[in-house]
C-alpha cells in the first residue's frame, strides 16, 4: 500500500476511534469519514470501504467497552446495517466532489452528506417499527423527534470534516509523498 493511501486510511481510522471517547449524542465522525473518503481516495471501492471498515472497528471497540462495563452504549446493535448502508450511500453521494480542494465544495458536500444521513437513517429507524407506528404520522413523529439531535450531527460532521481535511492539507504541504501525482499533460 502506498504512503498516501495508508495515511488516508489512518486518518479515517483515527477519526472512527474517537467514537470511543465520551461525546454528546450524535456528535460523531461517521459522515465526515464518508465524505473525506469519497473526496480524497482515488478509487471508489476504497472510498466506500475505508469508512465502513473504520466504522466497524470502532463499533467493535464500543462493544468491548460496553461488555466490560466501561460504556453505557453498545457497539453491536440491531439495525446497525442501516447506519452502514447510509454511510456507504453518503460516500457515493459525495464521490462527485472527488479531488476537490474548494472549501465551499467540501462544506456543501458535508452538508449534503449530513442531510442524507439524517433522512435515510431516521427513515430506517421508523421503518423498523419498534418505536413509531408505520404510518405517515409515525414517520413525521420520528423525524420531529430526531431534529434536536441533528444539531449535534451537524456540529460533529463539520468539526470532523475540518479536522480531517485540515490534517490532510497540512500533511500534503509538508510531506511530498502524500501529494497527488500531477495530472498527465493533454496533447
Amino acid at each position: 500500500m502506498n504512503p498516501r493511501t495508508l495515511t488516508l486510511a489512518g486518518l479515517v481510522v483515527a477519526a472512527a476511534l474517537t467514537r470511543l471517547l465520551p461525546h454528546p449524542p450524535n456528535f460523531a465522525p461517521i459522515t465526515a469519514m464518508a465524505v473525506f473518503g469519497a473526496v480524497r481516495f482515488g478509487r471508489w471501492p476504497t472510498a466506500v470501504l475505508a469508512p465502513l471498515v473504520a466504522l466497524f472497528v470502532s463499533d467493535l471497540g464500543r462493544e468491548v467497552l460496553y461488555r466490560n462495563g466501561l460504556s453505557q452504549e453498545w457497539g453491536l446493535y440491531r439495525g446497525m446495517w442501516a447506519i452502514y448502508a447510509t454511510t456507504a450511500l453518503v460516500a457515493l453521494v459525495a464521490r462527485p466532489a472527488r479531488g476537490t480542494r474548494s472549501p465551499a465544495a467540501i462544506v456543501g458536500t458535508t452538508l449534503l452528506g449530513s442531510c442524507v444521513f439524517f433522512v435515510v437513517s431516521n427513515f430506517a429507524w421508523w421503518a423498523d417499527g419498534t418505536l413509531y407506528p408505520r404510518t405517515a404520522a409515525g414517520l413525521a413523529q420520528c423525524y420531529a423527534a430526531a431534529v434536536p439531535f441533528f444539531r449535534y450531527s451537524l456540529a460533529g460532521d463539520f468539526t470532523y470534516a475540518a479536522v480531517l481535511f485540515g490534517a490532510w492539507a497540512l500533511g500534503e504541504a509538508y510531506i511530498p509523498a502524500l501529494r497527488s501525482p500531477p495530472a498527465p499533460a493533454t496533447p
